[in-house]
Protein backbone atom coordinates (compact mmCIF):
# COMPACT_ATOMS: atom_id res chain seq x y z
CA UNK A 1 0.00 0.00 0.00
CA UNK A 2 1.69 2.90 -0.94
CA UNK A 3 2.01 5.91 1.50
CA UNK A 4 0.12 9.50 1.15
CA UNK A 5 2.43 12.39 0.95
CA UNK A 6 2.26 14.21 3.98
CA UNK A 7 2.79 18.21 3.48
CA UNK A 8 5.71 20.14 4.31
CA UNK A 9 6.66 24.19 4.21
CA UNK A 10 5.78 25.29 1.19
CA UNK A 11 3.85 22.45 -0.14
CA UNK A 12 0.38 24.24 -0.14
CA UNK A 13 -1.56 20.75 -1.92
CA UNK A 14 0.33 18.32 0.07
CA UNK A 15 -1.88 16.03 2.44
CA UNK A 16 -2.70 17.42 6.00
CA UNK A 17 0.01 15.77 8.78
CA UNK A 18 -2.29 13.68 11.63
CA UNK A 19 -3.54 16.93 13.91
CA UNK A 20 -2.79 19.25 11.40
CA UNK A 21 -5.92 21.82 10.85
CA UNK A 22 -6.50 23.29 7.55
CA UNK A 23 -4.33 26.20 5.96
CA UNK A 24 -5.55 29.85 7.26
CA UNK A 25 -6.41 32.23 4.53
CA UNK A 26 -4.37 33.33 1.72
CA UNK A 27 -1.63 30.60 2.99
CA UNK A 28 -1.61 29.05 -0.57
CA UNK A 29 -1.30 32.82 -2.42
CA UNK A 30 1.68 34.81 -2.94
CA UNK A 31 2.73 36.98 -0.19
CA UNK A 32 2.78 40.10 -1.87
CA UNK A 33 -0.91 39.62 -3.06
CA UNK A 34 -2.09 39.24 0.58
CA UNK A 35 -0.07 42.38 1.57
CA UNK A 36 -1.59 44.72 -1.43
CA UNK A 37 -5.03 43.63 -0.46
CA UNK A 38 -4.86 45.15 3.21
CA UNK A 39 -3.25 48.26 1.97
CA UNK A 40 -6.18 48.61 0.23
CA UNK A 41 -8.67 48.46 2.64
CA UNK A 42 -6.42 50.68 5.19
CA UNK A 43 -6.23 53.16 2.49
CA UNK A 44 -10.22 52.82 2.04
CA UNK A 45 -10.91 53.25 5.65
CA UNK A 46 -8.60 56.16 5.74
CA UNK A 47 -10.62 58.25 3.22
CA UNK A 48 -14.26 56.75 4.96
CA UNK A 49 -12.70 58.69 8.08
CA UNK A 50 -11.53 61.76 6.55
CA UNK A 51 -15.05 61.84 4.63
CA UNK A 52 -17.42 61.67 8.28
CA UNK A 53 -14.73 63.91 10.24
CA UNK A 54 -15.07 66.11 7.03
CA UNK A 55 -18.67 66.35 7.38
CA UNK A 56 -18.78 66.46 11.07
CA UNK A 57 -17.10 69.91 10.77
CA UNK A 58 -19.37 70.95 8.24
CA UNK A 59 -21.96 70.36 10.44
CA UNK A 60 -20.63 72.11 13.43
CA UNK A 61 -20.17 75.20 10.90
CA UNK A 62 -24.05 75.61 11.17
CA UNK A 63 -24.63 78.28 14.10
CA UNK A 64 -28.13 76.27 14.78
CA UNK A 65 -26.26 72.97 15.22
CA UNK A 66 -24.10 75.63 17.97
CA UNK A 67 -26.66 77.05 19.49
CA UNK A 68 -28.19 73.37 19.98
CA UNK A 69 -25.25 71.82 21.59
CA UNK A 70 -24.41 74.85 23.84
CA UNK A 71 -28.67 74.36 25.18
CA UNK A 72 -27.64 70.90 25.75
CA UNK A 73 -24.72 71.19 27.12
CA UNK A 74 -26.61 74.07 29.96
CA UNK A 75 -29.28 71.61 30.48
CA UNK A 76 -27.13 69.36 31.04
CA UNK A 77 -25.25 71.40 34.00
CA UNK A 78 -28.54 72.49 35.14
CA UNK A 79 -29.91 69.00 35.67
CA UNK A 80 -26.49 67.98 37.65
CA UNK A 81 -26.62 70.50 39.70
CA UNK A 82 -30.54 70.41 40.85
CA UNK A 83 -30.67 66.87 41.33
CA UNK A 84 -27.18 67.24 43.01
CA UNK A 85 -28.76 69.95 45.66
CA UNK A 86 -31.60 67.68 46.15
CA UNK A 87 -29.57 65.09 46.95
CA UNK A 88 -27.28 66.82 49.46
CA UNK A 89 -29.98 68.67 51.27
CA UNK A 90 -30.49 67.51 54.65
CA UNK A 91 -33.37 66.16 56.47
CA UNK A 92 -32.71 62.36 55.79
CA UNK A 93 -33.94 60.50 53.40
CA UNK A 94 -32.59 57.53 51.05
CA UNK A 95 -31.68 57.96 47.56
CA UNK A 96 -34.39 56.68 46.35
CA UNK A 97 -37.13 58.76 48.21
CA UNK A 98 -34.87 62.26 47.17
CA UNK A 99 -34.74 61.25 43.79
CA UNK A 100 -38.51 60.76 43.45
CA UNK A 101 -38.83 63.79 45.39
CA UNK A 102 -37.13 65.60 42.89
CA UNK A 103 -38.83 64.68 40.17
CA UNK A 104 -42.21 65.04 41.57
CA UNK A 105 -40.82 68.84 42.18
CA UNK A 106 -39.95 69.03 38.27
CA UNK A 107 -43.50 68.08 36.54
CA UNK A 108 -42.45 64.22 36.45
CA UNK A 109 -44.98 62.79 38.87
CA UNK A 110 -46.33 61.00 36.63
CA UNK A 111 -43.10 58.94 35.40
CA UNK A 112 -42.47 58.31 39.11
CA UNK A 113 -46.06 56.89 39.63
CA UNK A 114 -45.39 54.79 36.66
CA UNK A 115 -42.19 53.01 37.71
CA UNK A 116 -43.76 52.67 41.17
CA UNK A 117 -46.36 50.79 39.86
CA UNK A 118 -43.97 48.45 37.51
CA UNK A 119 -42.56 47.45 41.49
CA UNK A 120 -45.77 47.93 43.35
CA UNK A 121 -46.58 44.61 45.19
CA UNK A 122 -49.84 44.20 46.79
CA UNK A 123 -50.26 43.09 50.65
CA UNK A 124 -50.14 39.45 51.21
CA UNK A 125 -53.32 37.80 52.26
CA UNK A 126 -53.27 35.85 55.10
CA UNK A 127 -50.70 35.53 57.97
CA UNK A 128 -49.34 36.13 61.07
CA UNK A 129 -47.52 39.56 62.29
CA UNK A 130 -43.67 39.34 62.20
CA UNK A 131 -43.52 40.85 65.70
CA UNK A 132 -45.34 39.94 68.81
CA UNK A 133 -48.26 42.42 70.30
CA UNK A 134 -48.05 41.09 73.68
CA UNK A 135 -48.03 43.86 76.11
CA UNK A 136 -44.88 43.74 78.87
CA UNK A 137 -44.62 42.84 81.78
CA UNK A 138 -45.60 45.82 84.11
CA UNK A 139 -46.59 48.47 81.36
CA UNK A 140 -50.08 47.14 81.16
CA UNK A 141 -52.75 49.77 81.49
CA UNK A 142 -54.79 49.40 84.64
CA UNK A 143 -57.12 51.62 86.76
CA UNK A 144 -56.22 52.34 90.66
CA UNK A 145 -58.02 53.77 93.53
CA UNK A 146 -57.56 57.46 93.43
CA UNK A 147 -58.33 59.94 96.47
CA UNK A 148 -61.55 62.02 95.90
CA UNK A 149 -60.40 65.31 94.90
CA UNK A 150 -57.33 63.71 92.66
CA UNK A 151 -56.20 63.57 89.20
CA UNK A 152 -58.27 60.91 87.59
CA UNK A 153 -55.99 59.61 84.66
CA UNK A 154 -58.36 58.45 81.25
CA UNK A 155 -57.41 55.15 80.59
CA UNK A 156 -59.03 53.81 77.59
CA UNK A 157 -60.99 50.85 76.85
CA UNK A 158 -59.61 47.54 75.08
CA UNK A 159 -60.29 47.64 71.56
CA UNK A 160 -61.63 45.25 69.29
CA UNK A 161 -59.78 43.23 66.57
CA UNK A 162 -61.16 44.24 63.26
CA UNK A 163 -59.14 41.14 62.14
CA UNK A 164 -61.56 38.62 64.14
CA UNK A 165 -60.22 36.84 66.92
CA UNK A 166 -57.56 39.18 68.57
CA UNK A 167 -53.76 37.98 69.51
CA UNK A 168 -52.24 37.32 72.47
CA UNK A 169 -51.95 41.74 73.72
CA UNK A 170 -53.70 42.81 70.91
CA UNK A 171 -56.36 46.18 71.54
CA UNK A 172 -54.68 45.99 74.72
CA UNK A 173 -53.39 49.28 76.11
CA UNK A 174 -50.24 49.61 77.52
CA UNK A 175 -48.34 52.64 79.43
CA UNK A 176 -45.98 54.37 77.07
CA UNK A 177 -45.14 57.57 79.30
CA UNK A 178 -46.15 58.97 82.28
CA UNK A 179 -45.72 62.34 83.28
CA UNK A 180 -45.79 62.92 87.54
CA UNK A 181 -46.65 59.46 88.28
CA UNK A 182 -49.63 59.47 85.65
CA UNK A 183 -50.06 57.63 82.88
CA UNK A 184 -49.61 60.13 79.77
CA UNK A 185 -49.30 58.25 76.68
CA UNK A 186 -50.60 54.73 75.60
CA UNK A 187 -50.14 52.23 72.79
CA UNK A 188 -51.25 49.59 71.40
CA UNK A 189 -51.79 47.18 68.00
CA UNK A 190 -54.31 46.39 66.02
CA UNK A 191 -54.69 44.41 62.70
CA UNK A 192 -56.84 46.56 60.44
CA UNK A 193 -57.89 43.88 58.23
CA UNK A 194 -59.71 40.66 58.22
CA UNK A 195 -57.99 39.64 54.86
CA UNK A 196 -54.26 41.37 55.47
CA UNK A 197 -53.67 39.83 59.00
CA UNK A 198 -49.81 40.20 58.94
CA UNK A 199 -49.79 44.00 58.97
CA UNK A 200 -50.23 45.73 62.33
CA UNK A 201 -51.19 49.40 62.95
CA UNK A 202 -49.54 51.17 65.45
CA UNK A 203 -52.50 53.08 67.88
CA UNK A 204 -51.64 55.89 70.34
CA UNK A 205 -53.75 57.54 73.36
CA UNK A 206 -52.42 61.03 74.54
CA UNK A 207 -53.48 63.00 77.49
CA UNK A 208 -53.54 66.51 76.91
CA UNK A 209 -54.01 67.61 80.49
CA UNK A 210 -50.30 66.31 81.25
CA UNK A 211 -48.77 66.79 77.40
CA UNK A 212 -48.24 70.26 75.27
CA UNK A 213 -47.77 69.67 71.39
CA UNK A 214 -45.20 71.74 69.66
CA UNK A 215 -45.41 72.00 65.84
CA UNK A 216 -42.22 72.39 64.01
CA UNK A 217 -41.39 73.37 59.99
CA UNK A 218 -39.51 71.46 57.56
CA UNK A 219 -35.94 72.00 56.02
CA UNK A 220 -37.65 71.88 52.82
CA UNK A 221 -40.81 71.63 53.37
CA UNK A 222 -42.61 74.12 54.35
CA UNK A 223 -38.75 75.19 53.74
CA UNK A 224 -36.67 78.28 55.30
CA UNK A 225 -38.66 80.95 57.61
CA UNK A 226 -38.70 82.83 60.41
CA UNK A 227 -40.75 80.64 62.07
CA UNK A 228 -39.30 80.46 65.67
CA UNK A 229 -38.90 76.62 65.81
CA UNK A 230 -36.13 74.76 64.16
CA UNK A 231 -36.38 71.73 61.75
CA UNK A 232 -35.14 69.74 64.28
CA UNK A 233 -34.85 68.96 68.32
CA UNK A 234 -31.55 70.07 68.98
CA UNK A 235 -29.93 69.31 72.47
CA UNK A 236 -30.56 71.77 74.93
CA UNK A 237 -34.54 70.99 74.05
CA UNK A 238 -34.85 67.11 74.44
CA UNK A 239 -35.72 67.46 78.33
CA UNK A 240 -39.02 66.41 78.83
CA UNK A 241 -39.72 64.92 75.65
CA UNK A 242 -42.01 62.41 74.75
CA UNK A 243 -43.03 61.77 71.53
CA UNK A 244 -42.49 62.92 68.14
CA UNK A 245 -44.74 61.88 65.03
CA UNK A 246 -44.91 62.93 61.33
CA UNK A 247 -46.70 66.01 59.86
CA UNK A 248 -48.85 65.69 56.41
CA UNK A 249 -48.53 65.94 52.19
CA UNK A 250 -45.87 68.37 50.89
CA UNK A 251 -47.41 71.76 50.93
CA UNK A 252 -48.52 71.94 47.04
CA UNK A 253 -50.11 68.72 47.22
CA UNK A 254 -52.04 69.01 50.67
CA UNK A 255 -54.94 71.45 49.80
CA UNK A 256 -53.99 73.85 52.37
CA UNK A 257 -51.55 75.97 54.57
CA UNK A 258 -49.06 75.97 56.94
CA UNK A 259 -48.82 78.60 59.89
CA UNK A 260 -46.45 79.07 62.43
CA UNK A 261 -45.46 82.17 64.60
CA UNK A 262 -46.98 84.63 62.38
CA UNK A 263 -45.65 83.22 59.18
CA UNK A 264 -47.42 81.54 56.83
CA UNK A 265 -46.52 79.35 54.08
CA UNK A 266 -49.40 78.45 51.48
CA UNK A 267 -53.22 79.58 52.15
CA UNK A 268 -55.14 78.40 54.74
CA UNK A 269 -58.00 77.20 53.16
CA UNK A 270 -61.91 77.20 54.13
CA UNK A 271 -63.32 73.86 54.44
CA UNK A 272 -59.64 71.86 54.88
CA UNK A 273 -59.09 69.63 57.81
CA UNK A 274 -56.70 71.64 60.20
CA UNK A 275 -54.67 71.01 63.05
CA UNK A 276 -54.62 73.76 65.29
CA UNK A 277 -51.81 74.75 68.16
CA UNK A 278 -52.64 76.83 70.78
CA UNK A 279 -50.37 78.77 72.71
CA UNK A 280 -51.34 76.50 76.14
CA UNK A 281 -49.35 73.50 74.48
CA UNK A 282 -53.19 71.67 73.38
CA UNK A 283 -54.30 71.23 69.77
CA UNK A 284 -57.85 70.67 68.06
CA UNK A 285 -58.64 68.70 64.92
CA UNK A 286 -61.50 70.38 62.77
CA UNK A 287 -62.84 71.80 59.46
CA UNK A 288 -61.08 75.32 59.23
CA UNK A 289 -63.76 77.90 58.78
CA UNK A 290 -66.63 76.09 60.43
CA UNK A 291 -65.14 74.55 63.40
CA UNK A 292 -61.81 76.15 63.88
CA UNK A 293 -60.08 79.85 62.76
CA UNK A 294 -57.52 82.28 63.84
CA UNK A 295 -57.46 83.77 66.66
CA UNK A 296 -55.18 85.38 68.85
CA UNK A 297 -54.03 82.46 70.89
CA UNK A 298 -53.54 80.49 67.86
CA UNK A 299 -49.83 79.70 67.19
CA UNK A 300 -49.59 77.12 64.36
CA UNK A 301 -51.67 75.59 61.73
CA UNK A 302 -51.27 72.25 60.13
CA UNK A 303 -53.63 71.92 56.80
CA UNK A 304 -54.18 68.30 55.17
CA UNK A 305 -56.61 67.52 52.68
CA UNK A 306 -60.62 66.95 54.28
CA UNK A 307 -61.69 65.29 57.16
CA UNK A 308 -61.90 61.54 57.39
CA UNK A 309 -63.64 61.66 60.68
CA UNK A 310 -66.25 64.26 61.32
CA UNK A 311 -68.54 64.47 64.15
CA UNK A 312 -67.85 60.72 64.77
CA UNK A 313 -68.90 59.61 61.52
CA UNK A 314 -66.77 58.15 58.78
CA UNK A 315 -67.73 60.17 55.49
CA UNK A 316 -68.60 58.52 52.24
CA UNK A 317 -66.13 60.39 50.60
CA UNK A 318 -62.72 58.51 52.02
CA UNK A 319 -63.68 55.48 49.60
CA UNK A 320 -64.21 58.03 46.58
CA UNK A 321 -61.15 58.90 43.90
CA UNK A 322 -59.19 57.87 46.79
CA UNK A 323 -55.56 58.85 44.36
CA UNK A 324 -56.85 61.93 43.17
CA UNK A 325 -58.05 62.67 47.00
CA UNK A 326 -55.96 61.01 49.24
CA UNK A 327 -52.99 60.87 47.55
CA UNK A 328 -50.26 59.42 45.05
CA UNK A 329 -49.26 56.34 46.99
CA UNK A 330 -46.24 53.91 46.10
CA UNK A 331 -47.35 51.47 42.74
CA UNK A 332 -51.26 53.16 42.37
CA UNK A 333 -52.14 50.93 45.39
CA UNK A 334 -54.86 51.91 47.79
CA UNK A 335 -53.50 49.59 50.55
CA UNK A 336 -50.18 51.39 51.52
CA UNK A 337 -48.79 52.91 54.70
CA UNK A 338 -50.84 55.76 56.11
CA UNK A 339 -50.82 57.38 58.94
CA UNK A 340 -53.78 60.21 60.98
CA UNK A 341 -54.23 61.79 63.85
CA UNK A 342 -57.63 62.78 65.33
CA UNK A 343 -59.04 64.20 68.89
CA UNK A 344 -61.74 62.60 71.24
CA UNK A 345 -64.67 64.35 73.10
CA UNK A 346 -62.85 64.69 76.08
CA UNK A 347 -59.87 65.59 73.97
CA UNK A 348 -57.58 63.11 74.33
CA UNK A 349 -55.18 63.16 71.25
CA UNK A 350 -55.28 59.79 68.89
CA UNK A 351 -52.13 58.92 66.38
CA UNK A 352 -52.70 55.92 63.81
CA UNK A 353 -50.20 54.79 61.55
CA UNK A 354 -49.50 51.49 59.88
CA UNK A 355 -49.13 49.83 56.50
CA UNK A 356 -51.42 48.16 54.34
CA UNK A 357 -54.02 50.83 55.04
CA UNK A 358 -56.70 52.10 52.94
CA UNK A 359 -58.16 55.30 53.96
CA UNK A 360 -61.69 54.10 55.26
CA UNK A 361 -59.70 51.16 57.54
CA UNK A 362 -57.48 54.68 58.40
CA UNK A 363 -60.46 56.11 59.53
CA UNK A 364 -62.51 53.14 60.93
CA UNK A 365 -59.43 52.29 63.21
CA UNK A 366 -59.17 56.28 64.55
CA UNK A 367 -62.84 56.17 65.18
CA UNK A 368 -62.47 52.93 67.10
CA UNK A 369 -59.73 54.71 69.13
CA UNK A 370 -62.72 57.30 70.14
CA UNK A 371 -61.87 60.15 67.75
CA UNK A 372 -64.79 62.27 66.82
CA UNK A 373 -62.53 64.29 64.54
CA UNK A 374 -59.82 63.02 62.47
CA UNK A 375 -57.61 64.00 59.41
CA UNK A 376 -55.27 62.00 57.03
CA UNK A 377 -51.43 63.08 57.85
CA UNK A 378 -48.76 61.73 55.69
CA UNK A 379 -48.47 58.27 53.47
CA UNK A 380 -46.27 55.95 52.16
CA UNK A 381 -43.84 53.88 54.04
CA UNK A 382 -40.38 56.70 54.17
CA UNK A 383 -42.21 59.42 55.98
CA UNK A 384 -44.24 57.18 58.75
CA UNK A 385 -42.83 58.01 62.05
CA UNK A 386 -44.14 57.70 65.43
CA UNK A 387 -41.23 57.89 68.51
CA UNK A 388 -41.80 57.66 72.41
CA UNK A 389 -39.05 58.54 74.30
CA UNK A 390 -37.16 56.33 77.47
CA UNK A 391 -34.90 59.09 79.68
CA UNK A 392 -33.10 55.72 81.18
CA UNK A 393 -30.89 58.08 83.16
CA UNK A 394 -30.05 60.86 80.58
CA UNK A 395 -33.33 63.47 80.63
CA UNK A 396 -31.59 66.01 78.88
CA UNK A 397 -30.94 63.31 75.91
CA UNK A 398 -33.71 60.56 75.62
CA UNK A 399 -33.14 57.84 73.68
CA UNK A 400 -36.06 57.55 70.89
CA UNK A 401 -38.49 53.89 70.37
CA UNK A 402 -40.05 53.23 67.27
CA UNK A 403 -43.59 52.49 68.54
CA UNK A 404 -44.05 49.80 65.17
CA UNK A 405 -40.72 48.36 64.31
CA UNK A 406 -41.81 48.09 60.40
CA UNK A 407 -40.69 51.70 60.73
CA UNK A 408 -38.60 52.34 57.81
CA UNK A 409 -36.38 54.94 59.37
CA UNK A 410 -34.74 55.29 62.14
CA UNK A 411 -35.83 56.69 65.50
CA UNK A 412 -33.36 59.29 65.71
CA UNK A 413 -34.54 60.81 62.81
CA UNK A 414 -35.84 64.01 64.65
CA UNK A 415 -32.54 64.46 66.07
CA UNK A 416 -30.95 65.91 63.49
CA UNK A 417 -32.20 68.52 60.44
CA UNK A 418 -35.59 67.07 58.65
CA UNK A 419 -36.99 67.81 55.29
CA UNK A 420 -40.19 67.87 56.66
CA UNK A 421 -42.80 69.48 59.27
CA UNK A 422 -43.65 67.39 62.78
CA UNK A 423 -44.92 67.57 65.96
CA UNK A 424 -43.09 67.06 68.79
CA UNK A 425 -45.09 65.88 72.00
CA UNK A 426 -43.35 67.38 76.03
CA UNK A 427 -44.37 66.88 79.59
CA UNK A 428 -46.89 69.97 81.08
Amino acid sequence: MSRPAYRHSGEPNAPLQPGQGPLPPHAGEPAGRHSRGRARRWRSGRRRGRVRRGRVRRLWRLRTVRVIAALVAVLCCWLALSVGQALAAPGGGSLSSKLAEWARDHYLGPVVTFGEWLTYTPPKVGGKPGFSLAVPSGSQATGKPRPAGGFKPIIPARLSSPAGRPLPGEGTWRVLETVHGEPAMFGTYLRPSAVYTSYVAGIVSMDQRLLSFQLHPGAEDPGPGNWGEPAWIPPGSRTGLMATFNGGFKLDTAGGGFYLNGVTRGTLTDGAASVVYYRNGTIKIGDWGRDLGLTPDVVGVRQNLKLIVDHGRVPASVNQNVISSWGATLGGGYYVWRSGLGITKNGRVIFVYGPALNVQELASLLQRAGATEALQLDINPFWMSFEYYQANGHPSDPAPVNLLPTQQQSAYRYYSVYSRDFTAVYTR
